[in-house]
């Protein structure tokens, strides 16, 4: 029998189209037709089943690795599907039958409806993610129901209708359909053909006035045709071709992790009508950045899970990032629910440093920090970030030989080292650090009753995620409330560590940099030190940047926020502005990493020699038009200055991502010498 067979999509729907309007009934098949699934096997989909399976078991103190749970389901499965053949000719099995008797062996009597309706959902979600619509049959779908056709969706699979329903309902286009028909409810497959007359039977259907299409050549091909139904069978090459491309990555990352976070960003790539014409900055951050957060944030879940860790705290305007695209992602890779609590902390450098003097003083470490940027010079710049009246400070330092103005920078004119020494000994000035804590006291209270409102001093152990590079807010919080019996202990989570100022690391107060840390030597990862500020600007929150804490008249508290109407406010807008395509697309790759993740079972050790190669490509070799793309137009650097430093006086960074673009397109192998020179220096470090 000749089964008519399409080699693309549109080629098979101008056939359906001539053949519409001699039928009455069109029906389609539903998995690899009507919807496309974004992984190679569908039974890989069961896999994070099987892991949410075996948490859920060992909450309850029950020992159920993901293997066994596996083995438990394909066994219990088999046997159902080997009993339906003793009376049916199809060998199907039904979902809730044999995933009830799993979930009863493992869990006894607490294996009631509702944990069945849990795991379920479950994986009724993870399927939704691995499904897509084809964009070109919907819209065939809706042409159909204007022309008053009845559509059915027929499948072979375990899942009873209620389920394909959600499917459907999920994909948007149950509204075009009469009816979803599956053969687990019945035993009655299209594999045998024996579903096809009792669906003629059920809905009055006229064998001649009818036509399937689906992909299968024999269930979709020749059962119908032998039913006397008119056929179309859908051979898409394209479609064979991608999911032989993410088969490919899939078994080769079992072998060599590398491919790994390559098969993750192949499972995230959207498809079908997802896939249409984006912004250069919007795809940047859905394959370049979006990745690079969702392995951070994934990596401080689990490191919170196995801490017990009770809360954590996102910081300052890029926290605001890390916790929107944990709420997108993190869930769906763990959905037992065992997760810390999180909260967005209103925090910054410029509004905790003042606050961190009310208990400590002003250590000289913290006022080394004032002076790392070549805009600060004087005594003037410490009383600007640590909030301080300068005037109250003036017996002080005449007692020191020191004014407001004396230049205590190296980097500027008029320095003298012996200056350096008096501030050193106004720092050990007992009536200097009186006057410190006076003045901040006010900000340490305020923040004190910010922090209790939300909840901070609730749990003994927190997590604090920030962008990082010194850990400069994690420094100033602690410094801030470590004088009370209640302070909970600091786990920090960075994105990225620079490490150039000794940190007071203790049991009570550390962090880590999960992308890159110069005390775990990875040279790739160090690239992200070509362009800081990218991924600042590209996680900033759209809010204005915090100034401090004030005390109100009623007692309570307020969060001062700093203006936008000035010069600098409006160049942030602006940079907001230029950058808004770049978070749209880290936010939209959220939801699909965390589903992607969930199913490969892998974490931030089987990605990062991705990642890494990701930051090599775009940071140590990006094209020019990348760069200029890019590349941030303005950067907010609160701590900076605005003292001009004498040429040659400094040290003027000369990187890669602030060169014309006239260098970067002639200059003769800037990529590779700029390369060589980060080499040599992180090796000299």
């Amino acid at each position: 029998m000749n089964i008519p067979k399409y080699y693309s999509l549109p080629a098979l729907i101008r056939k359906g189209k001539e053949i519409a309007p001699k039928v009455d009934t069109v029906t389609f098949d539903l998995f690899d037709t009507l919807l496309i699934r974004r992984i190679h096997d569908p039974d890989l989909v069961k896999l994070p089943v099987a892991r949410y399976i075996s948490d859920l078991a060992a909450t309850k103190g029950l020992e159920w690795s993901q293997d066994l749970v596996q083995k438990l389901r394909d066994g219990i499965e088999a046997r159902h599907r080997q009993k339906t053949a003793e009376k049916f000719d199809d060998h199907e099995a039904c979902y809730p039958n044999y995933m009830k008797e799993m979930l009863a062996e493992i869990f006894g009597d607490e294996a009631d409806e509702a944990l069945f309706d849990r795991v379920a959902d479950y994986e009724v979600a993870m399927e939704n993610s691995m499904l897509v619509p084809r964009g070109e049959f919907i819209d065939w779908l809706k042409e159909l129901r204007q022309l008053g056709k009845k559509v059915l969706i027929i499948s072979d699979i375990y899942l009873p209708a209620i389920y394909l329903e959600r499917f459907v309902k999920h994909a948007g286009f149950l509204d075009l359909v009469d009816a979803v028909i599956s053969s687990a409810d019945t035993f009655l497959a299209k594999a045998s053909g024996n579903a096809f007359p009792l669906i003629q039977k059920e809905y009055d259907l006229d064998p001649a006035r009818w036509l399937h299409v689906g992909d299968n050549p024999v269930s979709d091909g020749l059962r119908p045709l032998e039913f006397g139904i008119q056929a179309l069978v859908l051979h898409d090459a394209s479609e064979k071709r991608r999911k032989s491309v993410i088969r490919r990555l899939v078994n080769y990352g079992a072998g060599r992790p590398f491919w790994r976070g390559r098969a993750l960003q192949q499972l995230m790539q959207p498809l079908e009508y997802e896939n249409r014409e984006r912004d250069d900055l919007y795809i940047e951050g859905y394959s370049f950045l979006g990745p690079m957060i969702g392995a951070f944030v994934q990596d401080i879940a689990e490191k919170s899970r196995n801490l017990k860790i009770g809360k954590v705290f996102f910081l300052s305007r890029e926290g605001w990032t890390f916790k929107n695209y944990w709420e997108q992602s993190i869930p769906r890779i763990f959905p037992d629910k065992q997760l810390p609590e999180i909260e967005y902390l209103y925090v910054s450098r410029m509004a905790l440093a003042g606050a961190s003097c009310a208990y400590k003083g002003l250590s000289q470490a913290k006022a080394d920090i004032v002076f790392l940027p070549h805009g600060n010079s004087n005594f003037l710049d410490v009383c600007r970030i640590f909030s301080l009246n300068p005037e109250p400070f003036s017996p002080h330092l005449n007692r020191h030989e020191l004014t407001v103005n004396t230049v205590l920078s190296p980097v500027h004119e008029g320095y003298l080292q012996e200056n350096s020494v008096r501030f050193i000994e106004l720092l050990e000035d007992e009536k200097f650090q009186d006057e410190v804590k006076c003045q901040t006291r006010p900000a340490n209270d305020a923040l004190q009753l910010y922090l209790e409102d939300i909840g901070f001093f609730e749990h003994k152990d927190i997590a604090l995620v920030d962008i990082g590079w010194l850990g400069t807010i994690q420094r100033f919080l602690y410094e801030a409330i470590c004088h009370r019996e209640d302070a909970p202990v600091c786990h920090g989570f960075l994105f990225g560590v620079t490490r150039g100022i000794p940190y007071p690391t203790t049991s009570e107060n550390h962090f880590e940099g999960i992308i890159y840390d110069k005390y775990r030597f990875d040279f790739a990862a160090s690239t992200i030190m070509y362009s800081r500020d990218l991924f600042e600007e590209a996680c900033r929150a759209p809010h204005p940047t915090l100034n401090g804490y004030a005390l109100k008249g009623d007692g309570g508290y307020e969060l001062l926020f700093r203006q936008t109407d000035d010069e600098t406010g409006r160049a942030e807008k602006k940079q907001d502005e230029n950058y808004a395509p770049l978070q749209q697309g880290i936010f939209a790759s959220a939801p699909a990493y965390g589903s992607a993740s969930a199913l490969l079972g892998y974490s931030i050790d089987d990605y990062r020699p991705w990642l890494n190669y990701l930051m090599v490509s775009k940071l140590a070799f990006p094209k020019t038009r990348e760069i200029c793309n890019i590349r941030h137009k303005h950067h907010l650097d609160d701590f900076h200055g605005t003292k001009k430093v004498p040429k040659g006086q400094a040290q003027v960074m000369d990187s890669l991502w602030n060169r014309s673009s006239v260098a970067l397109y002639y200059s003769p192998f800037l990529r590779i010498r700029k390369f060589l020179r980060h080499m040599r220096d992180r090796l000299n470090e």
